[in-house]
């Protein structure tokens, strides 16, 4: 009986939310505000320590490289330093900034042209995991219920998004990840995220945190 239940909750596990913690909640609600994501993340005071690469971005697919512009524009004006200046690349045009909290964050299109002015709106968050094994973290999840949307290998997996979170959450190569984003691979510490799970708290393979969603209190305006 008690196998029985638990395998039931974790079939209903899914992405219910993303809690970033951070030293300064009150400033980081400004940064979030103006950058104009304040919608996809919740804040969490927090001490942990880290250093280097955190393993993880959020990462903004929007309708043009004008968007892409005045998301990058907005970040930078809000304090958050540069790590890729936005360009054109083989699968569109993006860049990649860092918040003042250590967060880094990814702002692209696959348009490598613009067909109308630079918008507000944002057509897709990804919650990007940088994994040693993306089969093996792959299986972790599909144990608990997640459903793989699209697959590529051992290299890159993504979940299909569960009615409760507007993020997606996808699987890459930690060093990959690292690359693409134009930072060191190497890290240490807490991963400064915490996932909001719709059943139990766990932690997978890579460290990454879960709790259940009903204890993530989203930090007061």
């Amino acid at each position: 009986m008690v196998m029985a239940t638990t395998a039931s909750i974790a079939a209903n596990t899914s992405l219910a939310s993303v809690t970033l913690e951070v030293a300064d909640p009150e400033a980081a609600r400004l940064f979030y505000g103006a950058f104009g994501v304040e919608t996809y993340v919740r804040l969490r005071a927090s001490a942990a320590q880290s250093t280097g690469f955190r393993g993880f971005t959020l990462a903004l697919t929007v309708s043009g490289p004008a968007t892409v512009d005045s998301f990058v524009g907005a970040a930078v004006d809000a304090g958050a330093t540069v790590l890729k200046p936005a360009a054109k690349s083989l699968w569109g045009y993006g860049g990649v900034v860092q918040a003042p909290d250590g967060t880094i964050w990814k702002i692209a299109t696959s348009a490598k042209k613009d067909t109308g002015p630079a918008t507000r709106e944002i057509d897709e968050v990804v919650l990007l995991l940088g994994v040693e094994d993306v089969k093996a973290t792959k299986q972790f999840y599909v144990g608990r219920g997640l459903t793989v949307a699209k697959s590529f290998g051992g290299k890159y997996t993504e979940f299909a998004t569960g009615q409760s979170s507007p993020v997606k959450l996808a699987l890459y190569k930690r060093r990959a990840l690292a690359k693409d984003l134009g930072v060191p691979a190497d890290g240490t510490g807490s991963h400064r995220i915490v996932l909001g799970s719709t059943a139990d708290t766990f932690t997978d393979p890579d460290g990454f945190a879960w709790e259940a969603a009903a204890s993530l209190a989203p930090t007061p305006s």
